[in-house]
């Protein structure tokens, strides 16, 4: 068994040392021989880091990847799924110094028993973050449509979700030019370079709004 440990910071003015000292501290008090300590200074948004890269490829069946936070893999909780399926999938051991869950010292037990604990453990944290992923999704997709609801009582999208030509608004304060009499729908349709359905979509949720005023004049 190989124990491995890996840090990452998002920019090259945050240091690394944290996260190492307590990396090697944890080894040391838990008598691991630890073999060496990939760093990445760049964002977590992606994965194709250089050293973390080549920790995947370097990183066997049965040893040991040691974390400070889930985070230090990644920003993206999906992304972050996914790196700890492959590392279950080949067998990895992934300890979270965040997570004593993580760190139980399988030493006393059978390797067989050890490897079930192991897996168990991989699939608690897994499930922990399909829930933390899937949270999020939805949270996202409740921001969107409440952005999009809100967009489009305000006349800036229109019925099928694209972004309107203008605001309502502002088109009903140019119809009234039309109301006026001032200028044909014709003339101010192609000042407003709308197209005919367009144009005629407007002006009927302008007469939908203010029909009360037309029922009175009649």
């Amino acid at each position: 068994m190989a124990v491995y440990g890996y840090h990452r910071t998002s920019t090259k003015e945050q240091h690394l040392d944290r996260g190492i000292i307590e990396i090697q501290n944890f080894c040391r008090e838990h008598h691991l021989e630890l073999i060496d300590i990939f760093t990445d200074q760049m964002t977590g948004k992606k994965f194709d880091r250089p050293e973390y890269q080549f920790l995947k490829k370097r990183i066997c069946l049965g040893d040991m990847l040691i974390i400070t936070e889930l985070d230090r893999l990644g920003r993206n909780k999906l992304g972050i799924l996914k790196e700890l399926r492959y590392f279950q999938k080949k067998g990895v051991r992934v300890m979270v110094l965040e997570l004593p869950t993580t760190l139980i010292d399988l030493s006393k037990f059978s390797n067989e028993l050890a490897r079930m604990m192991i897996e168990t453990i991989n699939n608690m944290m897994i499930e922990l973050y399909v829930s933390m992923a899937d949270a999020e999704m939805k949270k996202k997709e409740k921001r969107q449509r409440e952005g999009y609801e809100t967009k489009h009582m305000r006349g800036e999208w229109d019925e099928i979700g694209r972004p309107a030509v203008m605001g309502r608004e502002l088109f009903y304060q140019y119809f009234e030019k039309v109301v006026a009499g001032e200028i044909t729908p014709t003339e101010l349709r192609r000042e407003l370079n709308m197209t005919h359905s367009t144009f005629y979509r407007y002006r009927n949720m302008y007469y939908k709004k203010y029909a009360k005023k037309f029922q009175s004049e009649d």
